[in-house]
């Protein structure tokens, strides 16, 4: 397809100079330029996830941890039985 640009003399010169580096045409290295900025234009850099930590609280005197799976089945039975009691 055929079409006219503006382009930036400073753009331009960089082109022209990467085309005589390389030994390509011109309309080659302007054609590579522009697919590589829509490819990064579509397909943005993904940004680290950072997530900050946040202190919950210290363990209740009566919680041991080394039980926690039994912790667990006790939370889940009371919260069953909670949602039973609520259906009457």
């Amino acid at each position: 397809m055929r079409t006219t640009l503006t382009i930036d003399d400073q753009v331009a010169m960089s082109l022209k100079d990467i085309a005589h580096r390389s030994g390509k045409p011109f309309k080659e290295v302007v054609n590579e330029a522009l697919r590589k900025g829509v490819h990064a234009l579509e397909h943005p850099e993904a940004r680290p996830y950072r997530l900050s930590s946040t202190s919950l609280g210290s363990v209740r005197p009566s919680i041991n941890l080394d039980k926690a799976l039994s912790l667990a089945d006790d939370l889940e039975d009371a919260a069953i039985a909670m949602k039973l009691e609520l259906r009457k």
